[in-house]
């Protein structure tokens, strides 16, 4: 960028030779930057014209390739912090605990991971070289009209701090602005994942139009923001055009007085005035910038706010690496109350479920069956009391072990839109297409497989979709066996994938393992 603004600044200077060379001075060279007249023959107009052609087209040539290397550099440098910063969100969110997640908004989420990140990825990669690129060009410009006359750069400078106010002012208005937009438009990707997902619902409700309101109430609140962000934006650069034009006019008079008092001569007078309103375009390019580097900074803010929220599960840095089940998981004097309701969903719970034992929990719909299966798996701590593996304090074992050692089939079935091959070999990347085969034996989901088309290598669809509601259960249950964990949690997912002849093999588990323990 320094580089760039020198050879810009040098390709300025040769005005004074050129103009020389049209209003000649008899055996007078008038000084000029970087002493670019000293090489300039001034009495052989061709010879002048084959230097000062050579000289032009070389500080162009350069500055090109300075400019070049200036762009991909920033360039690199704004991908390169981005991918850094989206790698470290992500980590951080995958790192937060359950009650996290359920607090927070996932689409607000996805938007500070995605939209957020890429508004600093264009101020980083784009925004911020322009302005580090003009303020060198900006501060070169100005250092060759202090050359040629500091007076009257002097005087020109006294619109400065009017100039900083302005700049000032239009920047905190487009930084509320800003907020506002970036506000909306999560909220708008909100509304509208909300409304697709949940599109079932809203046809048997016939509330297409009451969604389509809601969602062009916020697109609104958007456009209104952007449209008094626009107006900011573009009062600015006239403005400050304008007030340029004003200084040129008493510029010029004074000009041409330091003229006629000979204190210059008119071609270094039309440098100077050539580099002064060259300046105002630097000033002019970053005063535009201010409304993209305004909503980077209000992005930056909403990535920096999750950043700072650590809602982690707790874990000593002694953590016991957990075994395989050898004895029991007992259940102490557990009670537990979520965070945001100080009722207890569960009171002094006393239980013991020995290897290979199966355990059913049986109740009505909130009596804490969820709950006690995501204590279990260290979703959550107890209120009070203890859960011990084997004798220890799940509190005092490393979450990644214990959780290895538990295979759940959630409550919900969860698919994602990927294979069937993939879904049923998430929980271990390492198995075989014979694993995976067998494991859809088990949970009796091979007798569908086989007549799709694809086969394993069948799409599932967002949330699988595009299989029946009796074939997700079948799915979710084949993806805990290949896992071959000695604890297996079947939630209420598999109540019911299928009616069709209602025999115990429905579930896939009519033969539990001797070696495995059932919490169902």
């Amino acid at each position: 960028m320094i580089a760039a603004a020198f050879f810009e600044t040098a390709s300025g200077a040769l005005l004074v030779p050129i103009y020389n060379q049209f209003v000649p001075t008899p055996g007078v060279k008038s000084k000029t930057l970087f002493d670019l007249s000293a090489i300039i023959p001034l009495d052989d107009w061709y010879r002048a014209w084959m230097v000062i052609s050579g000289l032009l087209i070389a500080f162009t040539f350069l500055n090109g390739v300075a400019d070049f290397i200036s762009a991909y550099i920033m360039a690199k440098i704004g991908q390169s912090s981005v991918l850094k910063l989206r790698e470290e969100l992500y980590g951080h969110l995958l790192k937060q605990s359950t009650a996290f997640f359920e607090r927070q908004r996932t689409n607000f989420l996805v938007s500070r991971l995605v939209v957020s990140c890429s508004a600093i990825e264009l101020a980083v990669s784009s925004n911020l070289r322009d302005v580090l690129r003009e303020a060198c060009m900006l501060a070169f410009f100005f250092s060759a009209a202090f050359y040629y006359s500091w007076r009257l750069m002097v005087g020109a400078l006294i619109i400065g701090p009017l100039v900083a106010f302005l700049t000032s002012w239009f920047s905190k208005r487009l930084r509320k602005l800003a907020d506002e937009s970036l506000a909306g438009t999560k909220e708008l990707s909100d509304t509208a994942q909300e409304t697709l997902t949940n599109q079932v619902i809203v046809k048997a409700y016939s509330a297409e139009r009451r969604e389509r309101e809601r969602f062009v109430d916020v697109a609104k609140r958007i456009t209104r923001a952007n449209l008094r962000s626009a107006r900011i934006a573009a009062t600015a650069p006239p403005s400050i055009e304008f007030i340029g034009i004003v200084l040129f006019v008493v510029v010029f008079y004074f000009g041409l007085r330091e003229i006629n008092a000979g204190h210059m001569a008119p071609s270094q007078f039309f440098a100077f005035l050539f580099f002064l309103f060259r300046s105002y375009d630097p000033l002019r390019k970053i005063s535009r910038q201010h409304n993209e580097i305004t909503k980077a900074l209000a992005a930056a803010k909403d990535v920096w706010s999750i950043l700072d929220i650590s809602e982690m599960t707790p874990e000593r840095e002694d953590a016991v690496t957990v075994s395989p089940l050898r004895n029991e998981i007992r259940l102490e004097n557990v009670s537990f109350s979520y965070r945001n309701n100080k009722k207890r969903i569960l009171r002094n719970i006393n239980l013991a479920i020995p290897k290979g034992s199966v355990v059913a929990l049986v109740g009505e719909s909130g009596g804490g069956k969820s709950s006690l299966v995501k204590l279990i798996q260290r979703l959550y701590d107890p209120s009070e009391g203890r859960i011990l593996w084997d004798g220890v304090d799940l509190r005092d074992t490393s979450l990644d072990s214990l959780r290895k050692q538990i295979a759940l089939v959630t409550q919900e079935t969860v698919l994602f839109n990927d294979t069937i091959f993939h879904n049923i070999s998430y929980g271990d990347p390492n198995a075989t297409l014979t694993d995976i085969e067998e494991a859809a034996r088990v949970a009796y989901a091979d007798e569908f497989i086989t007549q799709l088309p694809s086969q394993y290598d069948t799409i599932v669809g967002e949330r699988g979709m595009l299989l029946t509601g009796g074939q997700r259960p079948r799915i979710a249950i084949s993806r805990a066996v290949p896992v071959n964990a000695p604890v297996l949690i079947p939630a209420e997912a598999t109540s019911a994938p299928r009616t069709e002849n209602q025999t115990p093999r429905t579930t896939g588990l009519s033969n539990p393992d001797q070696n495995r323990s059932y919490t169902a």
